[in-house]
């Protein structure tokens, strides 16, 4: 059953298991992303048969900030996921750059951080992921337009668009969520937020009072 509560005068406190479990989120995306660039260029030529349409694999690029924030529930854990996790991209050899890589990040994570800022903290559902997610695409969005996409026709950008909101919603939020659902049905999580909100039986969508 969907409930909310007022989230605990606890939730804004960190513990060391929280900034280690968000660190090594962010390194594992750190890779993923890195790694996606290897395969970004050929299986994107190949969607660009409708131009624009290669945004779709940018869903991968978001996953970090929903993940974290799902599972830490601090609010930051988006942010601080997303920027350790572009820097670290950066670091290992980006195809888009210093700036083309760190700059999208910043944003990615600030609009991965605002879904669950605009509901105080306190819920959490699949939703509220998608949503997350597809307002971190919209942040890449964003910033990818300021980089690289200024001489891009408007039908382009629409497609580019609609496709990263897509593949947010879908990528980093639903299959986040699910992923979340299953490291939390094994008990991994149980120190975190995340973890001990799962009930049998129940969609953890409150903020944990113990949080």
């Amino acid at each position: 059953m969907n409930q909310s509560v007022m989230p605990s005068r606890h939730r804004f406190r960190w513990s060391v298991a929280d900034i280690t479990v968000t660190a090594v989120i962010a390194v594992a995306s750190g890779i993923v992303f890195w790694a996606i660039g290897f395969i970004y260029a050929p299986i994107g030529s190949v969607l660009d048969i409708v131009p624009g349409a290669s945004d779709l694999l940018n869903g991968f690029y978001y996953i970090a900030g929903p993940l974290a924030m799902i599972i830490v529930r601090k609010p930051g854990a988006a942010l601080f996921a997303e920027m350790v996790a572009s820097v670290l991209e950066a670091l290992l050899g980006s195809q888009w750059g210093g700036a083309g890589t760190v700059l999208p990040g910043l944003l990615q994570g600030l609009g991965a951080e605002l879904a669950f800022a605009l509901c105080a903290y306190g819920v959490w559902n699949m939703a509220v992921t998608a949503l997350s997610g597809a307002l971190s695409a919209l942040g890449g969005f964003t910033a990818s337009w300021m980089l690289y996409g200024m001489g891009k026709s408007g039908l382009v950008l629409t497609v580019g668009v609609v496709c990263n909101v897509l593949s947010g919603a879908v990528v980093a939020g639903v299959l986040m969520w699910v992923l979340y659902r299953g490291l939390a049905g094994t008990g991994a999580l149980e120190r975190l937020a995340g973890g001990r909100a799962v009930v049998k039986g129940a969609a953890p969508v409150v903020a944990d009072p113990e949080s």
